[in-house]
């Protein structure tokens, strides 16, 4: 069955009316989006920041009649309602839409990401498959791209490795693919150590990892620790990774902006010797070595 698609910009003003007159009159999805490319990169804890203009995009039933829509949206922003476009799509599974797309991805010398049937032909290759349906990052990102390349030039094989900030669990997983003896993901997001494990389960390593909340780290210490999150929890966390990594310890810090990095550096340097790593799209990893 078809939709309705349903697009129109508006101010902060206005969203949350904008957002109740598209729910109101029959949206059974609303999706907001930056209209502005003014991406906001990292509000501080507690914030909800707003775009200075939102594309709000919602979907209707194929037989909603247009007008009652654009009279809804009229009733709180006139502007919003005048240019409101409308569009007739598809059905189609919108959460998996994007894997049409994806394909198999190398990072480093031979890992490689890949969708759970895609063939990967390179000899030496050792590949993490992942469900995008259940992954909060499959390598995409230019974070999690460097953290991979890191690990597979790392060689963590009979290591054991602290993922900090795991989301879907893949750099974890990578580091068991590539032969890490355990490993430990960690994420503040229940959902996330949950597609953690099935990853881990996808890729036949799950009797080799398990997963804990910040505030649940077992005592212990680790030999491989690397943290794709924002600068802010990484600061806010250097302490904790600095007690639970092993002395010569090797450490991989990604999430930060590359004007960031000399803070970071700062903030890391009471307990390891640090260095700027690989930069990319505006991100640098930073690598270090427990003292």
């Amino acid at each position: 069955m078809p939709w309705l698609q349903v697009t129109v910009s508006t101010d902060p003003g206005h969203l949350t009316a904008v957002e109740e007159a598209l729910t109101g009159a029959g949206a059974v999805s609303v999706t907001l989006e930056d209209a502005g490319d003014a991406p906001i990169l990292e509000p501080d804890p507690g914030d909800m920041p707003l775009w200075s203009t939102t594309r709000v995009v919602a979907l209707f039933d194929s037989d909603t009649a247009r007008e009652a829509v654009r009279a809804a949206l009229a009733g709180v922003d006139d502007e919003a309602a005048a240019e409101a476009s409308f569009e007739a799509v598809p059905d189609r599974e919108w959460t998996r839409a994007w894997m049409d797309d994806w394909h198999p991805m190398q990072f480093g010398r031979r890992l490689w990401v890949a969708p759970l049937e895609a063939r990967v032909d390179a000899p030496d290759a050792v590949v993490v498959r992942l469900d995008p349906g259940l992954a909060f990052g499959t390598g995409t990102h230019a974070t999690t791209a460097l953290c991979l390349e890191w690990l597979d030039g790392l060689d963590p094989a009979g290591r054991t490795v602290l993922d900090f900030g795991c989301g879907s669990g893949i750099l974890a997983v990578a580091a068991l693919r590539l032969g890490a003896r355990r490993a430990l993901g960690v994420d503040i997001d229940p959902q996330a150590l949950e597609a953690t494990y099935a990853n881990a389960v996808t890729n036949g390593v799950e009797d080799r990892i398990a997963t804990a909340g910040p505030d649940l780290l077992p005592d212990g210490t680790f030999e491989v620790v690397v943290a794709n999150i924002l600068a802010g929890p990484l600061k806010q966390f250097a302490a904790t990774l600095a007690r639970h990594q092993e002395t010569g310890g090797r450490l991989a810090l990604a999430g930060v902006l590359a004007e960031q990095a000399e803070d970071m550096i700062a903030a890391y340097e009471p307990w390891y010797t640090l260095a700027h790593g690989t930069e990319r799209d505006g991100w640098v990893r930073i690598d270090g070595m427990r003292r």
